[in-house]
């Protein structure tokens, strides 16, 4: 597959081709981590030499009693060479989106392995009437993006299978099902892996600033957000698709078959459905019923492990929030949905066949591991950056300089994040990795903003919005060259440029939208998700 992805590849002109080029030329976002940790550490000696400082926003020096002096320090002092090597094992372990991450991959690995993922999808658009095929496509594609590696490789050739036996051109479908799954990568009705992934670098930011000891991620905390993304962004693709792109694309007179070239062992997902599939999904069915049930037992039955019914003990009634108490609740999340993707997955795979024992369940988990092995090797480089950072200061004189620069322009918070959005959109066709680019940005941006008046969740929101929209434009995003060889076995001559001048209409959309959802949610101060507010109160200064 990736050499008949090379060979279709032609060099891009322009101002895409300027983005191929430069973006080909930056190293493995691991060894872009490397380099920046070599930086740090020389500006860090730099830093301390010249006495940078800044003051803290939160801590009040025990002599004086005035806001504590943050002193840079470098990287190079007996103190920290020792940490570096001492604690080495431990900056990674303890790393937050490690855990989050590999516990909910280990029940998806076994819903994507098992054909779970593919047979949803699958189901879900084959059964969508004629008329309401895009909004179905687009739909099931941002819902889809918890499937990870199906949402590609089965839901958008199907996609064009499916728009190709319509009479429709299956090109527009490639294209509604790419801008979905995406596009809309960020966009859902649940929270899932990329959550947990993207609040655990959020969490390791806050707890590296100091700022506020207490503060904890939930995976939660983007949820009502991304769901109206999802309310949002359909429409968008739906409208994008048939009003811009097909009639551009022509009336199909291919018929529904896609012509078969070197690719031809490329998975066709035709065969996803039928009586055994669909036997699959009843049971998996079953199975999400049961761990719905089990979560809702645990907060309403006697003893309430899931509620902290004491935590509103020690302060008034005024003052405390249900959301206290559903604190656990929401922690739990993660292995909730570790729990709803391994019995899913299970029961489906159990019904179908692709699972016999437990001998092939396990292997399955152990192959999801497998899988993230590049993932934990940009862990281990990414835990020490964002370490690093946090021991020289330089991420909090930072963020406190910045959040007094931002501050100085009189600019309104709503159009800071917006400049954000659009910030992280334009890096994105740089660095494609969504976890990265956060681990970049994420130890100065999270704390800047919070000292704005931005909460770590909003910061999060922000991000992902920018993250998303141009996913479809640039070549340098990992999946690229797979939808171009889906769109050729359509149309043979359709190349890198087709490709991009098709999706950009999308991501000019999608970011437009994206970055007005975002400003205008802050102005209106709706919570980003339960116990999630998008504004932030600094803590009382102590001592």
């Amino acid at each position: 597959m990736s050499e008949v992805a090379a060979k279709a590849i032609p060099t891009q002109t322009g101002i895409l081709g300027w983005v191929e080029r430069t973006g080909n030329k930056l190293p493995d976002p691991v060894f872009i981590f490397f380099y920046l940790i070599i930086a740090l550490v020389l500006f860090s000696v730099v830093a301390a030499m010249s006495g940078i400082s800044a003051m803290h926003p939160t801590a009040l020096d025990e002599v004086t009693g005035n806001a504590q002096r943050i002193e840079a320090i470098s990287l190079l002092s007996p103190e920290n060479i020792q940490r570096l090597w001492v604690e080495m094992p431990t900056t990674f372990t303890h790393f937050h989106p490690l855990g989050y991450v590999l516990v909910v991959m280990l029940g998806a690995g076994v819903a994507e392995r098992s054909g779970f993922f593919a047979a949803g999808m699958s189901k879900a658009v084959k059964s969508a009437p004629k008329t309401m095929l895009t909004p179905v496509v687009a739909l099931v594609a941002m819902i889809g993006n918890h499937a990870a590696d199906a949402g590609y490789v089965v839901l958008i050739p199907l996609a064009g299978i499916l728009f190709a036996a319509a009479g429709r051109h299956p090109l527009a479908g490639i294209a509604a099902a790419f801008a979905g799954v995406s596009g809309g990568f960020s966009a859902n009705i649940s929270p899932g892996q990329l959550d947990a992934l993207l609040f655990g670098i959020t969490e390791e930011a806050v707890a590296a600033s100091a700022l506020d000891p207490s503060w904890t991620a939930n995976i939660a905390g983007n949820w009502f957000f991304i769901s109206v993304m999802t309310v949002v962004y359909l429409p968008i693709i739906w409208y994008v698709t048939d009003k811009i792109i097909e009639p551009r694309l022509g009336p199909w007179t291919g018929g529904a078959t896609a012509g078969r070239s070197a690719d031809a062992a490329s998975p066709d997902p035709a065969g996803e459905t039928g009586e055994l599939a669909s036997r699959g999904l009843r049971h998996a069915g079953l199975a999400a019923l049961f761990v719905v049930g089990l979560w809702l037992l645990m907060v309403f039955a006697p003893g309430t492990p899931l509620i902290d019914e004491a935590a509103c003990e020690a302060i008034a009634d005024a003052d405390c929030s249900i959301h206290a108490q559903l604190a656990p609740l929401y922690r739990s999340l993660v292995a909730a949905f570790f729990l709803l993707f391994l019995l899913t997955g299970w029961a489906y795979g159990r019904a179908t066949g692709s699972i016999k024992n437990h001998r092939d369940l396990v292997e399955m988990m152990a192959e999801s591991m497998k899988d993230m092995g590049y993932y934990l090797v940009l862990a281990f480089a990414a835990a020490h950056f964002v370490a690093m950072f946090g021991w020289s200061n330089l991420g909090l004189i930072s963020a406190v300089h910045g959040a007094a620069a931002i501050d100085s322009t009189g600019l309104p918070l709503p159009i800071v994040l917006g400049l954000m959005v659009v910030f992280t959109g334009l890096l994105n066709l740089f660095v494609g990795s969504a976890s990265a680019k956060w681990a970049l940005l994420a130890p100065i941006l999270v704390p800047m903003l919070m000292l704005l008046g931005i909460s770590p969740e909003g910061a999060t929101a922000a991000y992902r919005v920018g993250d998303s929209a141009t996913n479809i434009i640039t070549p340098l995003m990992v999946y690229f060259p797979l939808i171009l060889v889906f769109a050729q076995r359509w149309q043979k001559d359709f190349g890198l440029g087709s490709l991009t001048a098709m999706m950009l209409p999308y991501s000019i959309w999608l970011m437009v939208s994206g970055t007005v959802l975002i400003v205008l949610w802050f102005y209106l101060g709706i919570p980003l998700g339960p116990d999630a507010p998008v504004g932030y109160v600094m803590p009382a200064a102590m001592p």
